[in-house]
Protein backbone atom coordinates (compact mmCIF):
# COMPACT_ATOMS: atom_id res chain seq x y z
CA UNK A 1 0.00 0.00 0.00
CA UNK A 2 1.20 3.47 -0.85
CA UNK A 3 0.30 6.51 1.25
CA UNK A 4 0.04 10.06 -0.06
CA UNK A 5 -0.69 13.11 2.06
CA UNK A 6 -3.15 15.84 1.01
CA UNK A 7 -3.03 19.20 2.80
CA UNK A 8 -5.69 21.82 2.07
CA UNK A 9 -4.33 25.37 1.85
CA UNK A 10 -5.99 28.67 0.89
CA UNK A 11 -3.31 29.54 -1.72
CA UNK A 12 -0.63 27.44 -3.36
CA UNK A 13 2.29 29.88 -3.63
CA UNK A 14 2.69 30.66 0.10
CA UNK A 15 2.13 27.00 0.99
CA UNK A 16 4.78 25.85 -1.49
CA UNK A 17 7.16 28.43 -0.04
CA UNK A 18 6.47 27.33 3.54
CA UNK A 19 6.73 23.57 3.04
CA UNK A 20 9.77 23.88 0.80
CA UNK A 21 11.62 26.04 3.33
CA UNK A 22 10.36 24.48 6.58
CA UNK A 23 10.72 20.82 5.61
CA UNK A 24 13.13 20.93 2.69
CA UNK A 25 10.53 19.44 0.35
CA UNK A 26 10.90 20.03 -3.37
CA UNK A 27 8.18 21.14 -5.76
CA UNK A 28 7.81 18.33 -8.28
CA UNK A 29 4.98 19.79 -10.34
CA UNK A 30 1.84 21.91 -10.32
CA UNK A 31 -1.34 20.27 -11.58
CA UNK A 32 -4.12 22.43 -13.07
CA UNK A 33 -3.05 25.52 -11.06
CA UNK A 34 -4.65 24.21 -7.84
CA UNK A 35 -2.52 21.23 -6.77
CA UNK A 36 1.19 21.23 -5.93
CA UNK A 37 3.11 17.98 -5.67
CA UNK A 38 5.97 18.05 -3.16
CA UNK A 39 8.60 15.36 -2.87
CA UNK A 40 11.46 14.70 -0.48
CA UNK A 41 9.59 12.86 2.28
CA UNK A 42 8.76 9.15 2.45
CA UNK A 43 5.31 9.99 1.07
CA UNK A 44 4.38 12.43 -1.67
CA UNK A 45 2.63 15.49 -0.27
CA UNK A 46 -0.02 17.30 -2.28
CA UNK A 47 -1.04 20.84 -1.43
CA UNK A 48 -4.65 21.36 -2.52
CA UNK A 49 -5.85 24.93 -3.02
CA UNK A 50 -9.30 25.26 -1.47
CA UNK A 51 -10.74 28.64 -0.55
CA UNK A 52 -11.51 29.63 3.00
CA UNK A 53 -15.21 29.01 3.62
CA UNK A 54 -15.59 26.37 0.92
CA UNK A 55 -17.51 23.24 1.85
CA UNK A 56 -15.40 20.55 3.46
CA UNK A 57 -15.46 17.24 1.65
CA UNK A 58 -18.34 14.99 2.70
CA UNK A 59 -19.91 17.58 4.98
CA UNK A 60 -22.72 20.02 4.46
CA UNK A 61 -22.13 21.81 7.76
CA UNK A 62 -18.34 22.12 7.98
CA UNK A 63 -16.45 24.68 5.96
CA UNK A 64 -12.73 25.12 5.51
CA UNK A 65 -11.02 27.52 7.86
CA UNK A 66 -7.34 28.19 8.10
CA UNK A 67 -7.09 29.52 11.62
CA UNK A 68 -5.49 27.17 14.15
CA UNK A 69 -7.64 24.10 14.61
CA UNK A 70 -7.24 20.76 16.30
CA UNK A 71 -7.61 17.34 14.74
CA UNK A 72 -6.71 13.93 16.12
CA UNK A 73 -4.83 13.18 12.89
CA UNK A 74 -1.68 15.10 12.09
CA UNK A 75 1.65 14.58 10.36
CA UNK A 76 4.90 13.84 12.19
CA UNK A 77 7.98 14.65 10.14
CA UNK A 78 10.95 12.53 11.23
CA UNK A 79 14.17 14.54 11.18
CA UNK A 80 17.83 13.74 11.82
CA UNK A 81 18.53 16.91 13.82
CA UNK A 82 15.63 18.36 15.78
CA UNK A 83 17.42 21.63 16.61
CA UNK A 84 18.26 22.40 12.96
CA UNK A 85 14.80 21.32 11.77
CA UNK A 86 13.15 23.52 14.41
CA UNK A 87 15.19 26.54 13.37
CA UNK A 88 14.31 25.91 9.71
CA UNK A 89 10.57 25.55 10.48
CA UNK A 90 10.47 28.69 12.63
CA UNK A 91 12.35 30.72 10.04
CA UNK A 92 9.83 29.58 7.41
CA UNK A 93 6.90 30.78 9.54
CA UNK A 94 5.88 27.84 11.72
CA UNK A 95 4.60 28.55 15.23
CA UNK A 96 6.13 26.43 17.99
CA UNK A 97 3.42 25.16 20.32
CA UNK A 98 5.36 22.98 22.76
CA UNK A 99 8.75 22.56 24.30
CA UNK A 100 10.73 19.46 23.43
CA UNK A 101 9.13 16.33 24.86
CA UNK A 102 11.18 13.16 25.35
CA UNK A 103 9.04 10.06 24.90
CA UNK A 104 9.97 6.42 24.29
CA UNK A 105 13.25 7.09 22.58
CA UNK A 106 12.14 10.18 20.70
CA UNK A 107 12.35 13.95 21.02
CA UNK A 108 9.33 15.81 19.68
CA UNK A 109 8.24 19.44 19.27
CA UNK A 110 4.72 20.44 18.20
CA UNK A 111 4.09 23.26 15.70
CA UNK A 112 1.39 24.78 13.52
CA UNK A 113 1.90 25.86 9.94
CA UNK A 114 0.72 29.27 8.69
CA UNK A 115 -2.55 27.64 7.57
CA UNK A 116 -3.68 26.32 10.97
CA UNK A 117 -2.51 22.71 10.57
CA UNK A 118 -0.67 21.10 13.46
CA UNK A 119 2.44 19.00 12.86
CA UNK A 120 5.34 17.59 14.82
CA UNK A 121 9.05 17.37 14.20
CA UNK A 122 10.37 14.19 15.75
CA UNK A 123 13.89 12.81 16.16
CA UNK A 124 14.36 9.17 17.12
CA UNK A 125 17.32 7.80 19.06
CA UNK A 126 16.88 4.54 17.10
CA UNK A 127 14.67 3.47 14.22
CA UNK A 128 11.35 4.27 15.90
CA UNK A 129 9.67 4.42 19.34
CA UNK A 130 11.02 2.12 22.07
Amino acid sequence: MKIIVNIDVPELAPAIDFYSAALELGLSRIIDDDVAELKGASSVIYLLANATGSAATGSTTETRRYSRHWTPVHIDYVVDDLVKATDRALTAGAIQESECVNWRGSKCITFSDPFGHGFCLIEFAGETYR
